[in-house]
């Protein structure tokens, strides 16, 4: 991933943290490489707050902040090495980085341990995201421990351990108009993948080969990396909320549940669409497509500034449960079949879910026990579905169908943006598409 020429937005959000942090020091590792098998590894990915913060994405690179009257902002990374450099790749070493990156010292990441056992002397708080790496806890505290020897020359460990991640996502929860650009690109190019699948898609073919076609159209607009595994869910497979088997067979008559989407800059899309493999819904297939599709048209109306996060759940239960009931799955009124929570067999997930540079992005859903109100730069997913099994109360014209509907949402001062627009969505849409 290339690092965004002006480093100022990264320099803003260290001191915009060293503000709320007021005194203390803060320690943020970026995320581990992990082995895939033998000396090969998984693709590397920074972790996404420490990225936030510095826009540096190598491995083995420590970010610390000292708030105070005289803040600093410290990196700890790799050495140049020509050596590893001619295997592995371009390192920027600790003198490019402080200064590529606006950072006001860096640091071989060999004396992490030295220097932070200074720095650590005499801070009244620490600062870290305790309980994420269980291998950094251990190491962090018995640095801590090391200062506290240290007492009989005065010198005082931090008497307390807050997590950073309180105030980080918090902040990481509002995007700015910079962030809220890279995830339309993300959406274009996500969109533009699962126009390619409806076009693509035959009955006969694998689940893997229309994955194939997400991927190739997610790295031709460059994007390197789904933002998570792709659920390509042909038939009853579309019944399984997170199925990535994406092995089986695309029959004629069946539906295909496709959730992927891509990521862009450290930033993710999130869409799924449901569609005939053979490119015409049956009867029963746009009955409930039907109903899917006006609970998602509902919420995503309640989805505006003001409005609890609740509310574009509440809004799409509604019209679900009608639904079940007009499909003769559930019994009783709308309010009955709420209250008895009888829809849990066709729908058991929430309606959506932060997105941001994790696809299940940070940030409180409920504040003082309270949910959340919407305000402007925060982005949603907006995703009903329906998922109906094989079962003796169940008409058998409505077996293994699978249906999920998302949309990428961005709260605006006047309501809302979707983001994700441009991904074909209604019958008559998808039909067309499919025909040509």
């Amino acid at each position: 991933m290339q690092p965004m020429s002006d480093s100022s937005v990264y320099r803003q959000r260290r001191a915009h943290l060293l503000e709320q942090m007021r005194h203390g020091i803060a320690v943020l590792p970026t995320a581990e490489e992990v082995a895939r098998n033998g000396d090969t590894h998984y693709a590397y990915r920074h972790d996404s707050s420490f990225y936030y913060l510095t826009g540096f994405a190598e491995p083995e690179a420590v970010l610390v902040l000292i708030a105070g009257d005289e803040p600093q902002s410290i990196l700890f990374c790799r050495e140049k090495n020509p050596e590893r450099e001619i295997w592995d790749g371009f390192r920027c070493g600790p003198e490019a980085a402080q200064e590529q990156y606006g950072f006001d010292a860096a640091y071989p990441i060999a004396q992490l341990d030295e220097k932070l056992t200074e720095l650590l002397g005499n801070q009244p708080t620490l600062f870290y995201p305790l309980g994420g790496d269980a291998a950094w806890d251990q190491r962090i505290l018995r640095l801590r421990s090391t200062v506290q020897a240290r007492s009989r020359s005065g010198i005082r460990a931090p008497d307390e351990i807050r997590d950073v991640r309180a105030l980080l996502h918090e902040m990481r929860l509002i995007k700015d108009g910079r962030e809220l650009d890279i995830m339309r690109r993300a959406a274009a190019v996500s969109a533009q993948a699962h126009r390619r699948a409806m076009q693509f898609v035959r009955p006969g073919q694998f689940e893997y080969q229309i994955e194939g076609e997400l991927l190739h159209e997610f790295c031709h607009h460059g994007s390197r990396h789904p933002a998570y595994p792709s659920i390509v869910a042909g038939g009853a497979n579309a019944c399984v909320l997170h199925y990535i088997g994406n092995s089986a067979r695309l029959n004629d008559g069946d539906l295909l549940l496709i959730d992927a989407g891509c990521e862009v800059e450290g930033y993710a899309a999130d869409i799924t669409r449901t569609f005939p493999v053979n490119g015409k819904f049956s009867g029963p297939q746009k009955d409930v497509y039907g109903i899917v599709l006006a609970a998602q048209a509902a919420a995503i109306s309640a989805a505006c500034p003001g409005n609890a996060w609740d509310e574009p759940h509440s809004a799409a239960l509604r019209v679900l449960a009608q639904g079940f009931i007009d499909l003769k799955l559930c019994k009783g009124s709308v309010d009955e079949v709420l209250e008895n929570e009888s829809y849990k067999k066709f729908y058991m997930h929430r309606t959506g879910h932060w997105l941001g540079m994790d696809v299940h992005d940070v940030g409180d859903y409920k504040v003082d026990d309270h949910w959340r109100k919407l305000q402007p730069g925060m982005v949603m997913t907006v995703e009903p579905g329906c998922y109906i099994r094989p079962a003796d109360n169940v008409p058998m014209g409505l077996w293994n169908i699978g249906i999920r509907i998302e949309d990428d949402v961005a709260i605006t001062p006047q309501g809302n943006e979707i983001l994700t627009r441009a991904a074909p969505k209604t019958v008559d849409e998808i039909e067309e598409i499919m025909r040509s």
